[in-house]
């Protein structure tokens, strides 16, 4: 009966590499512990046997597990031990894989300009290598795209892409060609992405990645929708949800997009009632999948079709919660440049809040325009006074919408040809409270409801409908009040001339004691003092 020495002796030798080969098999069919427990022998073999390769890339392929189960600081430690390894024995381009792989680290804990540097100690210690050089110009390419540094994404990527061809890496092309239609559709370069979406198509069905090649289809959709090629952008959408459907995912953010593609063809095609079908479709898939970035855009595009179908309040409540959604983007997650896409919300926002104002005026020619010019004007006090963005768009908004009350004042009292009754002057005094009601349900961002409510104060305790005194009486309110009062002055009213400017500033001037000095000094800085009038209609400064 042999001893147990000898039974040890007479086990068969597995070699350290073919032990590393078990564990990144174990790795790609999703068996994390038992990837674990190879990734652990193998390190144990190379060290038995001397092996440094090995025990470098069982080391670092350990750290990328550990880091996907959320054991940042065990990760760290591997990978710098796998770092430590490779340098020791002058293996440049497994130090340089570490260090790669580190700079991922960096990335996904949001220190962006750690992971910079870290890629680009990579790419400087393993460029040799095409594929180590093709992986890290590409993870700079990533950070540069978080940091809205668009032009240098765009470089990073065409030099990933070359180096992929360099090492006949079919797979990491098409990840390259994708990479590059995403940026250049961010660009507004459609011709570019179109090109790209293709070659990126076609490289994934080549390789087999059915996945990327869904992501292809459902991203070149919107470069379709851009270019309003509606019918193409269906179809490719509709290809990407059934390759979703092939491989099991019944959910998830790519699904999600698919769906919001295809309910802004329906929107843009004249079918809202669809259309509203698949972005509600899409922002569930969004949410059920965790994805912030794929339920605030979806929420977006269903604020533009409420818009165009006049739901206002509806569109407002949309995208107030996009607004909030987007707050939320993780640039470490989304791999998007978040300032970049706060500032198209926004743009949609004024939009919608543009419009809303001038339908609020579209009933009366008179008045036609009067929001506009004094939310350009408010604009410009905000500046003279140097408030910062935030209250600078604040009051735009409010000004844009202070008047949204009166579509419950009866029009002949708006258009009626001499004074109001004392009666009808009460009635037309409960538009600032009729605004607020209006938007009662809609939670803004920005705080302009106080606008809305008390544009008509005065400074002296004359105004109403609070009879706010003083500095009680908001900053923003204060400033589109005098524009307000300032507008009506110089432009044509059902039953008053237009003043010229110097006359309506004469008049103001004479009221000064409505405003605090402040906002009256920064009235005069901005108000063309020779200017012309401006032709259109608004109730006198003396009239509620």
């Amino acid at each position: 009966m042999p001893s147990l020495g000898e039974a040890r002796a007479s086990a068969p030798f597995t070699p350290p590499a073919a032990v590393l080969q078990q564990a990144r098999e174990r790795e790609r069919a999703g068996s994390l512990p038992d990837a674990i427990e190879r990734y652990g022998a193998a390190i144990a073999a190379a060290e038995q046997y001397g092996d440094p390769a090995v025990l470098a890339e069982a080391l670092r392929r350990l750290a990328v597990v550990r880091h996907h189960r959320g054991e940042a600081e065990v990760a760290r430690e591997l990978c710098l031990r796998s770092y430590g390894v490779a340098r020791q024995v002058g293996d440049d381009v497994r130090a340089a894989e570490a260090l790669n792989t580190l700079g991922g680290m960096d990335l996904t804990k949001g220190s962006l300009d750690e992971a910079r540097e870290t890629f680009l100690r990579a790419l400087e210690l393993g460029g040799a290598s095409q594929a180590l050089r093709a992986r890290a110009e590409q993870n700079l390419g990533i950070v540069a795209n978080i940091q809205g540094q668009l032009n240098e994404a765009v470089a990073r990527y065409e030099r990933s892409l070359d180096a992929y061809r360099s090492c006949g890496d079919e797979h990491g092309c098409a990840l390259a060609y994708h990479n590059l239609g995403m940026v250049s559709a961010d660009r507004g370069r459609l011709d570019a992405a179109d090109c790209y979406f293709q070659e990126s198509r076609a490289f994934a069905e080549r390789v087999g990645d059915v996945h990327l090649w869904a992501l292809c289809l459902v991203n070149h959709a919107e470069v379709h929708v851009a270019r309003q090629r509606f019918e193409d952008a269906r179809q490719n959408a509709e290809s990407a949800l059934a390759l979703f459907d092939q491989i099991g995912v019944r959910a998830g953010a790519a699904k999600a997009d698919a769906y919001r593609v295809i309910g802004m063809v329906y929107r843009e095609t004249g079918r809202p009632a669809l259309g509203e079908s698949r972005l509600r479709s899409a922002i569930d898939l969004a949410r059920a999948a965790g994805s912030v970035l794929g339920e605030a855009e979806a929420s977006r595009e269903l604020a533009l079709l409420h818009q165009t179908l006049g739901r206002n309040e509806e569109a407002l409540r949309l995208l107030n919660a996009a607004y909030r959604l987007f707050r939320r983007l993780d640039a470490r997650v989304d791999l998007v440049y978040v300032g970049g896409k706060m500032a198209e919300l926004e743009g949609s926002y004024l939009a919608l809040v543009r419009e809303w104002g001038q339908s609020i005026e579209s009933s009366d020619n008179y008045t036609y325009g009067h929001c506009a010019r004094v939310a350009k004007h408010a604009v410009a006090m905000a500046r003279a006074l140097a408030l910062d963005e935030h209250a600078e768009t604040t009051i735009l908004l409010g000004a844009y919408l202070h008047d949204l009350g009166k579509v419950r004042v009866p029009h002949e009292i708006l258009r009626k040809r001499g004074p109001l009754t004392r009666v009808e002057v009460e009635v037309l005094q409960m538009h600032p409270i009729w605004g607020i009601e209006l938007l009662a349900t809609v939670d803004f961002p920005w705080d302009l409801k106080p606008i809305i409510r008390s544009h008509h104060e005065r400074y002296d305790g004359t105004g109403y409908p609070d009879r706010l005194k003083g500095d009680e009486i908001p900053l923003g309110a204060q400033i589109v009040g005098i524009l307000d009062a300032f507008d009506a002055l110089t432009t044509t009213h059902a039953y008053q001339a237009a003043l010229p400017v110097a006359e309506a500033i004469a008049q103001i001037t004479r009221r000064r004691g409505w405003w605090s000095d402040r906002v009256f000094e920064a009235f005069l800085k901005v108000v063309p003092v020779n200017g012309p009038a401006t032709p259109a209609a608004a109730e006198s400064a003396e009239s509620p």
